[in-house]
């Protein structure tokens, strides 16, 4: 991430400089605070580099669920327009049923008959025991009965299902990737406030800005031990 190795690089250029501090009285104290300023630049390298490898980490998983979402989605789709198609062929032959048993054409119904899928068949024999011509209780079609399956429209329904998941992880890896990136400006705060505070050579002023500092890295350890990694 573009974010961490700007944070890296800098904490390694103030802690190359973070020694250039007027001498005096107070000379010792002010090793003591550059001490501290070196450690917390050292962990501030080190959980910057830790937190934008998570964040590369999930910004790829999610990329990765994303396009197998499109491609089961894709499939889902392919699958849904084969059962239409198909079902649409097997009403269309059943009207022509229709109008052969309405004229008394036996033997052009008879073929009509062996036309269907074998799957819409089953349901067809069964709708046609129910006598729908002379029976107003009876069902529609053959699609209505319970005999009637479609494992092609049943395969879409499924493939659509695992694309919706797929996406939804994709969402919930996006999210825990930007995460990651919202602790890389917490730590960018942190460099920012050892910098500013080095500006100083009033101890009170500096040691506040360290105080504070060190509050914001404490809190983004605390985050990154918290969020689930990759």
């Amino acid at each position: 991430m573009a974010e961490a190795n700007a944070n890296a690089e800098i904490a390694k250029h103030l802690t190359e400089h973070s020694g250039h501090e007027p001498g005096g009285a107070s000379h010792k104290r002010i090793e003591t605070i550059e001490i501290l300023e070196a450690i917390l630049l050292a962990m501030v390298a080190v959980v910057t580099a830790w937190s934008g490898y998570q964040a590369a980490k999930w910004d790829g998983m999610s990329a990765k669920e994303y396009a197998i979402s499109s491609r089961l989605r894709a499939e889902g789709n392919e699958r849904q327009l084969t059962s239409n198609q198909t079902l649409i062929y097997n009403s269309g032959t059943l009207t022509a049923w229709l109008q052969a048993q309405a004229t008394g054409e036996k033997k052009l119904a008879a073929l009509l008959a062996n036309r269907f899928t074998a799957n819409y068949r089953i349901a067809f024999d069964a709708w046609v025991k129910t006598d729908p011509v002379n029976n107003s209780k009876a069902l529609p079609g053959p699609r209505y009965m319970p005999q009637y399956k479609d494992p092609v429209a049943a395969k879409a329904a499924e493939l659509n299902n695992q694309a919706t998941e797929a996406f939804g992880a994709g969402v919930e890896s996006r999210d825990r990737a930007e995460h990651y990136v919202r602790i890389t400006v917490l730590l960018a705060a942190v460099l920012f406030l050892i910098a500013l505070g080095q500006r100083f050579t009033i101890r009170n002023v500096r040691r506040g800005m360290l105080s504070v500092a060190g509050v914001f890295l404490v809190y983004s350890v605390i985050l990154l031990l918290t969020y689930p990694r990759a």
